[in-house]
């Protein structure tokens, strides 16, 4: 999903920190056990992928799922994963422009529970509530990467729908949203770019974004309107190497409760192995 989830080392990316529409509505990072290819239609300039995984765990004895996070306490990151019922995972991209990149990309399913294990089908009432711990997903993303002569732009919009959140929710007395919605924007200059004698990159760039986990609600619910959250970042990025780089912005960030921004300075160094 999106473009950091499947390229999300230091180098790849401006900032400290990842965007947070790829840390709270993509759950970045985010990896499962399953099966699945991937191609190239050339004539067409298109890469496409496709895969059957295991879904989040949703419940364990807890409910997994929180309003304010959404789906990310639920990975299972394939070290131990289970399965109740398998999702599927696509991914379209387009390279047709030179030095633009498109990307579309979804995910469908449901959530796991390990109420499932065992389950005797005849026993309705052991039923019903294994259907009350599970949600149903679907997540829909579009992206674009555009450079040219050191200038760099990208974006991207993620969107997540769920059903049987009113059952989940009485079920494990979580907050979770019936929707949730981030997007964000980039522009960035390489100011390196035209000399040819310096291998190094620096790079300044200001981002926007806006994420909310509580796009929409189930009926009966209050939306909880720190959950929509804003932030800003200018900083810059100096790469030592292809696999090394030194990072430093300036982020300012409020949700919509708050009526005046609040800012910290990061700092970092990433390495690429």
């Amino acid at each position: 999903m999106g473009i950091i989830n499947e390229y999300h080392e230091p180098p790849s990316y401006n900032g400290v920190e990842r965007p947070n529409t790829d840390n709270v509505i993509v759950p970045t990072t985010w990896r499962e056990i399953g099966l699945g290819f991937d191609g190239r239609i050339s004539t067409a300039s298109l890469r496409y992928q496709l895969y059957i995984v295991n879904g989040f765990n949703g419940y364990d004895g807890t409910g997994r799922f929180k309003g304010s996070n959404g789906l990310r306490n639920g990975r299972q990151k394939g070290a131990e994963s289970y399965m109740s019922s398998p999702n599927l995972s696509a991914k379209l991209d387009y390279s047709g422009i030179s030095g633009l990149k498109l990307g579309l990309s979804g995910y469908f399913g449901k959530s796991q529970s390990e109420l499932y294990d065992g389950l005797d089908k005849n026993d309705e009432l052991a039923q019903s509530t294994a259907d009350s711990s599970v949600i149903g997903i679907r997540m829909v993303g579009l992206d674009y990467r555009y450079s040219t002569y050191g200038f760099q732009t990208r974006g991207q919009v993620i969107y997540s729908k769920f059903t049987n959140v009113y059952e989940y929710n009485s079920f494990t007395g979580s907050d979770m949203g019936e929707s949730m919605l981030g997007y964000y924007a980039e522009i960035a200059y390489d100011i390196f770019n035209k000399n040819e004698s310096i291998k190094n990159e620096l790079t300044p760039f200001f981002r926007f974004e806006q994420y909310n986990t509580h796009q929409s609600v189930v009926s009966g619910m209050t939306k909880n309107d720190s959950y929509k959250r804003t932030e800003l970042f200018l900083g810059f990025a100096f790469k030592m190497d292809r696999g090394a780089v030194f990072k430093v912005d300036y982020q300012w960030y409020k949700n919509a409760t708050e009526k005046t921004y609040n800012s910290m300075i990061n700092m970092g160094v990433g390495v690429w192995f």
